[in-house]
């Protein structure tokens, strides 16, 4: 009985190894390569098999069935694990294009390399297809195909496809893809008809026994949360970080009044696909530049300001963030920031396009000197007039709205007071400021402004999206945050640790404002989630920003949870946050609201992620507590009653930690079972989610990790195993890449 469990141990660390490997050589090779060497290799599949079986053995030798939960979770394996076999033996994947007004009644499906044609036993005919846009844009928000099936001797049935809105029928899955420029669509096509049943039962079961996991009495979660006792804890990471904020001395360039530029920002502006205020522009604009939404004490708007109105001076400014070392070099600075002056050479040609045409494609250099051009040609847009497009006009014929600069060539349907109005507008305003009249200037703005409402035909925002846009573009965040928290965590951690050698509790006030700090943290990153998902109007999870603040949202949820039974629960949750935020200001303060793509509008995409990040959440308590654990066993040897009250709170985290991972993927695997017709594509962030769920299973099946009298092992292995947590969040997406990664 000893051998097969140890068997099955040493076969999941194959498994986690080969799947590793195989993200490795679908970075170089491509997941095509990979799919078939490794992920669809005979071997491979014989691998799953083979623990299947043991499984399966395991029941029986264990008698597992007098314990239902266990027995039930292993069987939603097991049914799981059937299903993709059954898909993989009897499920067909392919492509139909169908063109307006032609009967298909087959599909293309790739089998062993080649391409063969696979028929249908109905006929779909395409009657028309549609982008479907955002107000007042050309930015798609869905893809729709509308056609007819008609069945042999049957009236022809009337049915529409979009994203996240699929057609079933006998059987058949059809799901959009694509679409060609001569109105042709082209469907994904999915015939699984053993596989689906299997595995969604296995799901469902699943489902079901992890919930009985957590909640019936006798089960080892329900023994733990009696056991544990409230100076148990969960914390740290000895981390030591500094930053360093830039100072200038110089004279603030020329811009207009705070008020002016306010009132500037409040105009309409068709920016990034959809219809935002101006402010949005300003602060992505000065945060592309400077590295920060505000500089010297400007706003975004001011800076924006002095760019179209104080051109000259702005020239002179060391606004520029050039991040690469060549990139400097090239430009001519020592520095860390650049004037524009320094893009050009003595006879006004860009010394960064001469540097590209050097360099070959794939140099590592192009990378910096690109991104640091890019800066450089965002201005040139805001000088030729191509980057403020803020006058709608609606055409006469289909009413379509557009939004054009002012350098911007019109429709011959413009009227004459239109076209005036959007030709020397900017002139009319330098007028203004050239006088100092910032009052007629502030008039000119809102009469701009109702301008906009007229000619767009109700396109604008809906009021409370614009208000919640403009809320959260004040509302910027920057590195202080992340590192007070780091700062007010390692104090508070310092002070828990001396208090628990003297047997105490924290020091009351320091307490208090501990957790009144993570109760305004919290409130803080909820308001950010709100007003990012009334602007946006969407749920806001899909980029890392937004994953991030989710997960700093959960951790100070969980913190306020665990506060009262687990008094270390305060530092940890501090560090945590801090570490989350500080993550997050990397990839880019309060990014602009943004339209998500058709695909991502789905509510499993919602709660794939708030699951998914839960589970992360509560993996990084477990992770904090094996390091306090390290730390108190290095300073307090002789407190090993405290270890173990340390072991049995990692282990109680931890059951519902793997159940909220297992759910979170299962989710994802229906999300893209809906979406794109295929549970598993064998992406490296999917790869590495399920390497994660393994490493995680194996302390909860071991008893090397669980032995009362050696806790160490478990928390030593907490600490490593969070690696994995790593690679799939920041791993993927920095080094791996795959559909997953952000961008």
């Amino acid at each position: 009985m000893k051998k097969l469990h140890l068997l099955l141990i040493l076969l999941t660390v194959v498994l986690i190894i080969v799947m590793a490997a195989g993200t490795i050589v679908e970075k170089y090779h491509g997941s095509d390569y990979a799919i078939s060497h490794i992920y669809g290799s005979w071997w491979f599949i014989g691998l799953w098999a083979i623990g299947a079986i043991g499984m399966l053995a395991s029941l029986f030798m264990h008698k597992t069935w007098k314990r239902p939960v266990a027995c039930l979770l292993h069987l939603s394996v097991l049914l799981i694990l059937l299903g993709a076999l059954l898909t993989k033996l009897t499920g067909q994947h392919g492509e139909m294009t169908l063109k307006p007004g032609v009967d298909n009644h087959y599909f293309q499906m790739e089998k062993r390399g080649d391409t063969c044609d696979v028929e249908l036993p109905f006929t779909l005919t395409l009657d028309h297809f549609e982008v479907v846009t955002h107000p007042g844009t050309h930015s798609p928000s869905d893809f729709v195909s509308h056609l007819h099936i008609t069945d042999d001797g049957s009236e022809p049935v009337e049915a529409t496809i979009s994203m996240n809105n699929i057609l079933k029928h006998k059987n058949y899955r059809f799901y959009q893809s694509d679409y060609d420029e001569e109105g042709n669509s082209v469907l994904s096509v999915a015939h699984d008809p053993w596989g689906i049943g299997f595995t969604y039962a296995g799901y469902i079961l699943l489902f079901v026994s992890l919930v009985a996991m957590l909640v019936v009495p006798n089960e080892k979660f329900r023994q733990l949360l009696k056991k544990t006792s409230a100076k148990a804890v969960a914390v740290i990471a000895l981390l030591i970080l500094g930053c360093t904020l830039p100072s200038f001395a110089a004279k603030t360039p020329r811009t207009l009044p705070k008020e002016s530029a306010d009132i500037m920002g409040q105009m309409y502006v068709q920016y990034k696909g959809r219809i935002c205020p101006l402010q949005t522009l300003a602060k992505d604009f000065t945060t592309k530049l400077y590295g920060a939404p505000t500089y010297k004490g400007l706003t975004s708007e001011q800076v924006l300001s002095g760019w179209i109105f104080y051109f000259t001076d702005w020239q002179k400014e060391p606004i520029f963030k050039i991040k690469d070392q060549h990139a400097r070099k090239v430009l001519g600075i020592h520095e860390k920031y650049a004037k524009m002056t320094d893009f050009t050479d003595m006879y006004g040609e860009n010394k960064l396009d001469a540097e590209v045409s050097k360099l070959p494609m794939g140099d590592p250099k192009r990378k910096g000197i690109l991104a640091a051009n890019e800066k450089y040609n965002l201005i040139l847009m805001l000088y030729n007039g191509e980057l403020l497009k803020i006058f709608p006009h609606a055409d006469s014929c289909s009413q379509e709205v557009t939004w054009y600069s002012q350098s911007d060539e019109l429709p011959l349907d413009v009227s004459d007071m239109e076209y005036l109005f959007i030709r020397k507008q900017l002139s009319f305003c330098q007028e203004y400021v050239i006088k100092g009249d910032y009052q007629n200037l502030n008039k000119l703005f809102e009469k701009t402004k109702t301008y906009q409402e007229k000619y767009s035909s109700g396109q604008t925002q809906p009021l409370a999206q614009y208000r919640a846009e403009r809320i959260y573009n004040r509302l910027t965040t920057g590195r202080w945050l992340a590192m007070v928290n780091i700062l007010f965590g390692l104090i508070v951690f310092a002070l828990s640790l001396i208090c628990i050698g003297k047997g105490r509790r924290l020091y009351k006030p320091l307490r208090v404002t501990a957790i009144v700090w993570v109760a305004l943290l919290g409130s803080f990153l909820a308001l950010l989630f709100i007003l990012r998902w009334i602007a946006g109007g969407h749920v806001p999870m899909a980029g890392s920003f937004d994953s991030m603040n989710l997960l700093g949202l959960s951790i100070c949820v969980l913190t306020l949870l665990l506060v009262r039974r687990h008094e270390m629960a305060l530092p940890a949750g501090l560090l945590m946050t801090g570490f989350v935020l500080l993550v997050q200001m990397m990839g880019g303060s309060n990014p602009p609201v943004t339209h998500l793509m058709p695909v991502l509008t789905s509510p499993l995409l919602s709660l794939h992620v708030t699951v998914i990040m839960m589970a992360y959440a509560l993996l990084f308590f477990v992770m904090l507590n094996g390091i306090t654990a390290v730390v108190v066993r290095i300073t307090q040897r002789d407190n090993l009653a405290y270890l173990g009250r340390l072991h049995d709170l990692s282990r109680l985290l931890l059951y519902p930690a793997v159940a909220l991972l297992t759910v979170g993927i299962f989710i994802g695997a229906v999300w893209a079972n809906i979406s794109w017709g295929n549970y598993w594509s064998w992406d490296p962030k999917e790869v590495w989610a399920l390497i994660t769920l393994l490493v995680y299973l194996i302390p909860l099946h071991s008893t090397f990790f669980t032995q009362e009298n050696r806790p160490m092992r478990f928390h030593i292995y907490a600490i490593f195993a969070f690696l994995s947590v790593l690679i799939t969040y920041f791993g993927v997406n920095l080094l791996l890449g795959g559909m997953h990664s952000y961008a």
